[in-house]
């Protein structure tokens, strides 16, 4: 009984050994160390299901007249429990040690459906390693658990081939709160949109990278939608390659686009430049025309009524789902029926 007794004060000493030297091995001092050493008990006594200040009640007491089953016993319900505390313990240090407060570790443990702890760490160190910070990191993942499912690896070359489209240093954290699915998108979708922006549009790689970053949006739409909203703003508009990275013109949808451009046409407020990019009237801006809201719009680019513009958007509308009848349709029927015309004067003018 007195070498039992030993033992258990023993392994009692040694838990208490335990957070005092991981309170003692944290870099931060004052209330981070706190947090850090308040966090690693809250979570790792939440894993056990339990306090750690009581010790394994034993009932039988044939365990009590030997001691080495106890002991068996023991070791066989605390050696899992005991891992799976030291795993989530070094990833709590190695996420508040990244800048992650206690708050943001609790969130990204708490994520449902739980992930490994060592596939968080992952996933975190890359995003990390990319240039996004603890932030907005902990938002992405909330948002979009579904990262937390993709392989490492995986996950390593896609970040790869971000740093070769120049997606890093800062600037992925845009792309990552806007379409977090940049990580979980087919690779080919992604090559068919760079492809269209520097084959089809003429873009620099260096371009590419900056509309990628001002307007992530574009990765989520067809090849063929973002190719025709360069060619609406390179020859009907007038805007250059430049002007076009600059305004963000491709994040705002068509649409609107040619509403507005349209609408300062009739009123004789924007004219298509020539060849030599010389216009009779002076143009507004893409800024005044697209940035703003409808009502700054109306009053300060088009100098109209808002009761106009609705009254020309409905006929724009009508408009739009008239030419297509008439290219197609309506073109077919009519020559159709002028050769059955002619084949039906054909007989006629046979008997005169």
């Amino acid at each position: 009984m007195a070498a039992l007794g030993r033992q258990v004060l023993d392994w009692h000493r040694l838990i208490s050994l335990t957070w005092a030297g991981i309170a003692r091995q944290t870099p931060r001092l004052g209330e981070q160390k706190r947090a850090k050493a308040s966090l690693l008990r809250e979570l790792t006594t939440a894993s056990r299901g339990g306090g750690l200040e009581g010790l394994p009640h034993v009932e039988p007491r044939k365990d009590m007249q030997k001691p080495e089953c106890w002991m068996s016993h023991l070791d066989k319900q605390r050696a899992p429990v005991e891992g799976v505390s030291l795993e989530r313990e070094e990833v709590i240090s190695a996420l508040l040690d990244m800048g992650f407060s206690a708050g943001h570790v609790q969130e990204l443990l708490s994520i449902q459906p739980s992930p490994h702890p060592r596939q968080l760490l992952g996933i975190v160190s890359e995003l990390i390693l990319l240039g996004v910070n603890p932030e907005p990191v902990c938002v992405a993942l909330k948002t979009s658990p579904q990262l937390l499912k993709l392989p490492l690896t995986h996950v390593k070359k896609r970040s790869g081939y971000l740093r070769k489209l120049g997606l890093e240093e800062g600037k992925l954290k845009r792309v990552l709160h806007c379409c977090p699915e940049i990580f979980t998108m087919p690779q080919r979708d992604i090559d068919s949109i760079v492809r269209v922006l520097r084959e089809k549009c003429l873009f620099t790689a260096q371009q590419v990278t900056e509309i990628l970053y001002r307007c992530p949006h574009v990765l989520r739409e067809a090849p063929g939608e973002v190719e025709y909203k360069f060619q609406y703003a390179y020859f009907r508009m007038g805007v250059k390659h430049a002007d076009v990275v600059r305004t963000d013109f491709l994040q705002y949808s068509i649409a609107k686009t040619r509403q507005r451009h349209t609408f300062l046409e009739r009123l004789g407020r924007y004219q298509t430049p020539d060849k030599k990019g010389q216009t009779q009237v002076p143009n507004p801006p893409v800024k005044d025309i697209l940035r703003v809201s409808e009502a700054e719009f109306l009053a300060r680019t088009a100098r109209s009524s808002a009761e106009e513009f609705e009254v020309f958007k409905k006929l724009l509308a009508r408009e739009e789902q008239e030419e297509p009848e008439s290219h197609i349709p309506g073109d077919e029927n009519t020559s159709e029926g002028d050769e059955d015309e002619d084949e039906d004067e054909d007989p006629e003018e046979g008997e005169l």
